[in-house]
């Protein structure tokens, strides 16, 4: 089942999420939502999707995948997802292994994965474990407002829409209290920092501050984020949960931050962090340091797709990701829509949609 060819498609999508205009309100800076989705065919006529990370540096991962990484793949045997991945990430590693190339072959992964269930004629999430789940729990995950009233109108509207957790990308204490007045008190918040503070003292008065507030983990709340020290340190003073790994360099800095006591819940990105396979690496070596995994996917494609198989068949149940934000056209139009909190897991062969148009 030799692999004939790679194409990427770049679906870009108008958004709104609950803030006026693009941009304002926040640290947010997107004109549009940019997907990157890698389409590879092999012998016999089946075709896998996968998705390399994101959003304005979607192009730069499309020319890694165009230039390096498809011709590597041609001719190679799909069924070896392993030995590619290997072949890959040693052919490409001085091209650095956190950055687009490492993002591209992700995209390849999952695209194989894909295709492996559907020669199986089977959902995913049956080649990865046994849980077979049919819905997963979603999380809202709010992009930054920067502004009190706009951060409670929409975990109201998160709420009002089923969601049950909320994660808020919130620095500014009056927001994070805004946001805990307008959840149920039993409704957990989380808190993604995006690697706020050099100082470990400011993260430390942080994590104080918002003690008592149902707070689920706080994310990333140290610069730079293999700063394992410091998370450490940090973790274990009492307060909330410390997440962290959506900008670690994949499987070995993983190992690194378990070993260094770093985090209770690692955050595995399926676009990121080697696909399918990085996940299922990540969540062996979690489970022998009796560390939590519950992946990052603020994604809208096969990225969002792999891991909502991922966590289907996953043994420890864990929510799912979701990017509080409305696009005008998703790659799969409303099959992936959020319902009552849930989101349910395609039950047709791979991934079990093909996105919309391609």
């Amino acid at each position: 089942m030799k692999i004939t060819g790679v194409e990427t498609h770049l679906h870009r999508s108008a958004f709104t999420y609950g803030a006026g205009a693009q941009g304002g309100g926040g640290n947010l800076r997107l004109s549009a939502i940019d997907t990157l989705l890698v389409r590879v065919a092999v012998e016999g006529g089946l075709h896998g999707w996968g998705e390399g990370f994101g959003f304005t540096l979607a192009a730069t991962t499309r020319d890694a995948v165009e230039r390096l990484i498809a011709p590597a793949c041609l001719g190679q045997d799909a069924r070896d997802i392993a030995g590619i991945g290997a072949l890959l990430h040693r052919r490409f590693h001085n091209f650095g292994r956190n950055g687009p190339v490492g993002f591209g072959i992700a995209a390849i992964d999952i695209a194989l994965w894909d295709i492996a269930a559907k020669a199986a004629g089977l959902p995913l999430h049956a080649l990865l474990g046994p849980a077979g789940r049919r819905q997963v729990p979603a999380y809202a995950s709010l992009l930054r407002y920067g502004d009190a009233e706009a951060v409670a109108r929409n975990t109201a509207r998160a709420i009002g829409a089923g969601y049950r957790r909320i994660k808020l990308h919130e620095v500014d204490m009056a927001c994070i209290r805004a946001a805990r007045a307008a959840a149920p008190a039993e409704v957990p918040i989380m808190l993604d920092v995006n690697c706020a503070w050099s100082d470990p003292a400011a993260a430390r008065a942080f994590r104080e501050g918002v003690a008592g507030m149902n707070i689920g983990w706080l994310e990333e709340p140290i610069w730079p984020p293999e700063d394992f020290a410091a998370l450490a340190a940090l973790r274990a003073l009492p307060g909330c949960p410390i997440s962290a790994g959506e900008n670690l360099g994949g499987p070995v800095d993983f190992a690194r931050a378990f070993a260094a006591g770093a985090v209770d819940v690692a955050q595995p990105s399926v676009t990121k962090h080697g696909g399918l396979s990085g996940l299922r690496e990540v969540q062996a070596l979690a489970a022998a340091a009796g560390v939590a995994v519950v992946p990052h996917s603020p994604y809208f494609g096969p990225g969002l797709l792999a891991t909502l198989h991922w966590l289907a068949a996953a043994e420890e149940a864990a929510p799912i990701e979701i990017y509080f934000a409305d696009l005008a056209t998703p790659p799969y139009g409303a099959a992936l829509a959020v319902r009552d909190g849930q989101l349910a897991v395609p039950q047709g062969p791979g991934l079990g949609l093909e996105p919309v148009g391609l």
